[in-house]
């Protein structure tokens, strides 16, 4: 189970989203007073709506946390190199552990030896989707996004693995922690390694507490995420017109999906909050390959999702990590824009 450094370092997030999320309700209160009511019935029956899809993921993640499942992920990142990239790609692509969260576990990870592939894959990877955030994508974009999502989180982590195990031989890739107390102090913090797994989180009192806890704070930070998103969604289809962003993000403009890369994603807040104005930017015109390029880097590409590696890594193994996350997306973006 997380330690109070790790739940303490998760909880900020959702904070700050709900302050930047109430002052910009109060922002459009103040300029636009008569779209008040319909953005809030738009906010309340979206949520609704979502709400059959989004409990099930949120009650999956919980007990993935709770069972004990996510504090021996070590042993996927054990054995030999190709084995243990597939394993901690597709790791990261299905468990809702990611990000800061699971620095402790990747900190000592590295500080005891793992090489550097497979904790690469499984940071590339980890930040796209989770079982709430599959579920979340299915209800606000659809199953064709939802599975591409997971497709490219898997394909992200394989693909950046791949590439860090060509450096293995390297200095900075044998050690990538930062000679730093933080890192340090992550490596070990080794939480909940020795918890054997229990999948009935029901009949132990820690293991329940656990659960219920984890489920709320996700369905706090799925509600904090998705009502201010809504109500930008409603404002962004009451202001544009249809197709009015075809100009520019569409899908005859050969900059599309960079320009959801390199703009969109360091912009990124929130995978939650994205869905919601992905799906109104796409509704405006964007195409399905740029809208794709920003959910999968926003993860990986943002200031979120680079603050949970850069106080840990060197600069050499984190720019790897920051190049990794960039092509990465660009060919998820592409691909998709092909698939569909």
């Amino acid at each position: 189970m997380p330690d109070q450094t790790s739940i303490k370092t998760r909880t900020y997030r959702p904070h700050i989203l709900g302050v930047l999320g109430a002052g910009a309700l109060l922002a459009v209160a103040a300029i636009w007073p008569t779209h008040i009511v319909p953005a809030v019935n738009f906010v309340v029956w979206g949520l609704v709506f979502v709400a059959p899809i989004v409990v099930p993921g949120i009650l999956v993640a919980a007990w993935i946390i709770a069972s004990g499942a996510d504090a021996h992920i070590s042993r996927a990142f054990e054995g030999q190199t190709a084995r243990t990239i597939v394993a901690a790609s597709l790791i990261g692509a299905i468990t809702p552990v990611c990000g800061v969260t699971v620095l402790p576990l990747m900190a000592g990870l590295l500080a005891a030896g793992i090489p550097l592939a497979p904790i690469m894959a499984f940071w590339l990877s980890s930040p796209v989707t989770d079982p709430a955030m599959l579920a979340t994508t299915i209800a606000t974009l659809g199953l064709s996004f939802a599975v591409g999502k997971t497709v490219a989180a898997f394909g992200l982590g394989l693909f950046g693995g791949a590439v860090t195990a060509l450096f293995a031989r390297r200095a900075w890739a044998q050690n990538a922690l930062r000679d730093s107390g933080l890192a340090h102090q992550l490596s070990t913090a080794r939480c909940g390694a020795d918890l054997p797994f229990d999948p009935w989180v029901w009949r132990t009192q820690s293991r329940w507490t656990s659960f219920t806890n984890q489920a709320w704070a996700t369905t706090r930070l799925i509600l904090i995420c998705l009502t201010p998103a809504f109500a930008a969604e409603y404002a962004l289809n009451a202001t544009l017109t249809p197709g009015s962003l075809a100009s520019y993000v569409g899908q005859d403009q050969w900059w599309a999906i960079p320009a959801a890369v390199f703009v969109g994603a360091p912009a990124y807040i929130d995978g939650y909050a994205a869905l919601p104005l992905a799906r109104s930017l796409i509704e405006n015109g964007m195409s399905s390959g740029a809208a794709m390029a920003f959910l999968v880097s926003g993860g990986v590409v943002s200031v979120w999702g680079a603050m949970a590696i850069a106080p840990i890594l060197k600069l050499k193994p984190f720019l790897l990590y920051l190049g990794l996350a960039v092509v990465g997306s660009l060919a998820a973006g592409y691909l998709f824009e092909w698939v569909v």
